[in-house]
């Protein structure tokens, strides 16, 4: 039997001789409960009651259980900024977020929150815009937090903002992004390859005049995508019939769509938009206010493969990225960077695949004119 053990649990003891203030030892209602409050009436010692509220750390079940169990019943929480000031670290991840709205972004989000949870670490979120401003105020704010690494998803973080997290030994990844080959550690879908087998599928279904509602040209992911697609058109022996940047933004994508299909070359019978997010807007336009039909005069496929694409109000064709598979990987090299901050700059592109719904007529299958 250890020392932690030895004491049996009475919760209706009194604390006495507390060398903090806390709400047992008379100091007042709002006195804060310390581990010391929680060891004493514990019966363990405090170092139990701190290996208690660490993950990983060595602690028996029993004592865990009578530990928990004052804890619940004082209302007593480690002060974790407290903490951090005595390891050196918080144990919390700042995440930059450009927008929400694109529910594949939402869905990264949660995964990632709840597998750095399981591993000890809470997530601090900003939304910052891409500019270059916004994006300075928004690390200045995250190390000012001393969080102990960044993920950044949906933004462009420029080499020289990523060179000053280096500089303050926060490890930063990039998440759905990439700086290119000199930027910071990046993991990605394969974007340009994604995009290329969607160019060969819509090319061998039919598809004779497709169009390219893009993504932001700036952002990387755009760029691959746009550029795996035109290479895919070349191999099939086509041209590309139009092209409008959509911005990932869904009224901007919608107006693109009325553009090109009004346009004097003759409208499209094939439409691949650069993400999910913007297809149900093109989608919307071009099934409700151009009365056209989804596949039977234009096939519509997307990427990234958001929980909507599955709906039957849209059921999209689309590249299914693998997020569990990239949440893990990103989580997964920030924690070994912030172990080893001398870890190497890597990218990785990981495979997804098409997901062949509705919305796009299917080679073989002889819906094509």
């Amino acid at each position: 039997m250890t020392r932690e053990d030895s004491k049996p649990l009475d919760r209706n003891s009194r604390v006495e001789g507390s060398d903090e203030p806390n709400a047992h030892s008379g100091s007042g209602p709002f006195a804060r409960v310390t581990s010391h409050d929680v060891a004493r009436l514990a019966g363990v010692s405090q170092s139990a009651v701190s290996r208690a509220f660490s993950p990983g750390a060595s602690v028996s079940p029993k004592t865990l259980e009578k530990v928990m169990q004052v804890a619940d019943s004082l209302g007593y929480r480690p002060n974790v900024l407290a903490r951090s000031l005595i390891t050196g670290r918080s144990r919390i991840i700042g995440m930059v977020v450009a927008y929400l709205g694109n529910s594949f972004y939402s869905m990264a989000l949660e995964r990632i929150s709840h597998v750095l949870q399981a591993k000890g670490y809470h997530v601090l979120v900003f939304m910052a815009s891409n500019a270059a401003e916004e994006l300075d105020r928004v690390v200045n704010a995250l190390l000012d937090y001393q969080v102990d690494g960044i993920i950044a998803a949906s933004v462009s973080m420029s080499n020289s903002l990523s060179d000053r997290c280096s500089a303050a030994g926060i490890p930063l990844v990039l998440f759905n992004r990439h700086q290119g080959k000199r930027g910071p550690t990046a993991i990605t879908s394969d974007n340009y390859d994604g995009a290329k087998r969607i160019a060969r599928f819509m090319a061998y279904s039919g598809c004779r005049r497709i169009a390219h509602i893009a993504g932001w040209s700036e952002s990387s992911t755009g760029f691959d995508r746009e550029a795996g697609f035109r290479d895919g058109l070349v191999e099939a022996g086509l041209e590309l019939h139009d092209r409008i940047d959509g911005r990932w933004n869904r009224n901007i994508a919608a107006a693109a769509a009325r553009s090109i299909f009004s346009a004097p070359a003759g409208r499209p019978d094939g439409v691949f938009v650069g993400n999910d997010h913007m297809a149900f807007a093109v989608m919307d336009v071009i099934r409700y206010e151009l009365g056209l039909r989804v596949p039977e005069d234009v096939s519509v496929v997307g990427f990234d493969d958001a929980p909507q694409a599955g709906w039957k109000a849209y059921d999209l064709t689309t590249y299914r990225q693998p997020i569990d598979e990239m949440v893990d990987l990103t989580v997964n090299i920030l924690l070994a960077r912030i172990e080893n901050s001398h870890s190497e700059t890597t990218q990785f592109a990981i495979p997804g695949h098409l997901v062949v719904r509705r919305s796009a007529k299917i080679p073989g299958s002889g819906n094509h004119d």
